[in-house]
C-alpha cells in the first residue's frame, strides 16, 4: 500500500508513521521543511518526504496521485492564543482539511483517513456516549470551533461519495506532549505545580499516545468506509487522574478546588505573561472552560469492528510521567522556563 501522510513530524504523526510502517506500506509525508531534526527523523525510518502545506492545495497533488490511501493527520492544536494564532489554527485546521479531501475526492484516492477528534461532538453530559450523539452545546474553544467546522466538511466529503472514514480520539497523552497536559506533568515533575485546580469531577476518556496511533493505522486497514470511530480510553474524573499521580516524585497533590470563574479570572492576568516568557499560554481562560466539561465517550465499536485495545489510565499516566522523567537526563543545562517545554526530538 501507498500512504500519503500529513502531519507525520507531529506530535501523533510520528508513532502513527511507525504503526504505517509495520503494515509494510510505503509512507510518503508531506513536510514543510525536509531538512528539520522531525523531518530527518522520519526519513531514518524510510519514509519518503514530499515538500508542501496542507494550506496549499496544488502542492500536494502530484504526490497525492500517486498513492492509494491519503491519511490526514494534520492540525494545530492550543489554547489561550492571540488572535494571530486563531488565525493560524483556522487556516490549518479548517482549510488545511478542505485541501486535502478535496484533491483526494478529484484524484479518485480509493481510501481516505480523517483525524478529527471528539470534540467535534461536543460536551457530552454525565452520560456515556458514542458515535450516534449529536451536540448539545456551542464550542467552548477555537481548537473546538476549528475541528468541528473541519469534522463538518469531512462528513460532506462522505456524503459526496469520497470513500472517507473519520476517526476522533479525545485527548492524546504521552511523552513530551505539547499541549496543556504535558505542561501539567512537566509542572508537576519539575515540583513547582500548585495544588490548586477545578472542576474535580468533569469526566474525561483521554487515549494515550501510541494506542491511539495504533487505532487510526487499523482504521486505514479496516476501517468500513463511510464511518466514523471514537478512538477513546478509560473514563476518569478529573480528581482521579491528579490522585493517578501521587505514587510518583513530583509536586503536591491537589488539595483546593477552586471556582471555575475565579480560575478563569485568575489565568487571563496569566495568559500575557505567559506569551512574554516564551511560553504557550497554557493557563488560560480556555484551559478552565476545557476543564469544566465533560467528555465522556466510549470505543466501543473500533474495538469491535477494528479489534482496537487500549491501555488503562493508570497504566497511561504511570508510563507518561516515567517517560518525562527519564527526559529530565537531557535537560541538565536548562532552566527552568525551557524545562516547561517539550524537547525537539526524542529518540
Amino acid at each position: 500500500m501507498k500512504v500519503f501522510l500529513t502531519g507525520g513530524t507531529g506530535f501523533i504523526g510520528q508513532p502513527l508513521t511507525k504503526s504505517l510502517l509495520r503494515r509494510g506500506w510505503s509512507v510518503t509525508a508531506l513536510v514543510r521543511k525536509p531538512d528539520t531534526p522531525r523531518a530527518q527523523a522520519l526519513k531514518k525510518l524510510g519514509v519518503q518526504l514530499a515538500t508542501g502545506d496542507v494550506t496549499e492545495r496544488e502542492s500536494m497533488r502530484s504526490v497525492m496521485s500517486d498513492t492509494e490511501i491519503v491519511v490526514h493527520n494534520a492540525g494545530q492544536y492550543d489554547v489561550g492564543m492571540d488572535k494571530a494564532g486563531k488565525q493560524r489554527m483556522r487556516s490549518l485546521n479548517v482549510d488545511g482539511t478542505k485541501n486535502v479531501l478535496s484533491l483526494a475526492h478529484e484524484l479518485n484516492i480509493p481510501r481516505t483517513i480523517h483525524v478529527s477528534t471528539v470534540q467535534a461532538f461536543g460536551e457530552t453530559g454525565r452520560q456515556l456516549r458514542d458515535e450516534t450523539f449529536t451536540r448539545q452545546f456551542p464550542c467552548r474553544t477555537i481548537y473546538e470551533q476549528t475541528k468541528t467546522d473541519a469534522h463538518n466538511i469531512a462528513l460532506q466529503y462522505q456524503q459526496s461519495g469520497l470513500p472517507l472514514i473519520i476517526v476522533c480520539p479525545h485527548q492524546v497523552i504521552g511523552v513530551n506532549d505539547h499541549s496543556v497536559w504535558g505542561y501539567y506533568q512537566r509542572l508537576f515533575i519539575n515540583r513547582i505545580m500548585p495544588p490548586i485546580a477545578w472542576s474535580p469531577n468533569s469526566l474525561y476518556s483521554f487515549v494515550e499516545l501510541n494506542d491511539l496511533a495504533e487505532g487510526i493505522a487499523l482504521a486505514a486497514e479496516k476501517g468500513r468506509i463511510g464511518e466514523t470511530y471514537l478512538l477513546c480510553g478509560e473514563r476518569q474524573t478529573l480528581r482521579e487522574i491528579f490522585y493517578s499521580w501521587r505514587d510518583k516524585p513530583g509536586g503536591l497533590n491537589m488539595r483546593f478546588w477552586l471556582p471555575t470563574g475565579f480560575m478563569a479570572a485568575f489565568f487571563s492576568l496569566l495568559e500575557p505573561l505567559q506569551r512574554l516568557l516564551g511560553l504557550p499560554a497554557f493557563l488560560s481562560r480556555e484551559t478552565v472552560r476545557l476543564g469544566a466539561t465533560n467528555w465522556y465517550y466510549c470505543s466501543d465499536k473500533a474495538k469491535h469492528e477494528l479489534g482496537w485495545t487500549h491501555r488503562s489510565a493508570e497504566e497511561m499516566w504511570s508510563a507518561t510521567i516515567d517517560g518525562e522523567i527519564q527526559l529530565l537526563s537531557k535537560r541538565k543545562n536548562q532552566n527552568l522556563l525551557q524545562r516547561l517545554k517539550p524537547l525537539e526530538m526524542v529518540d
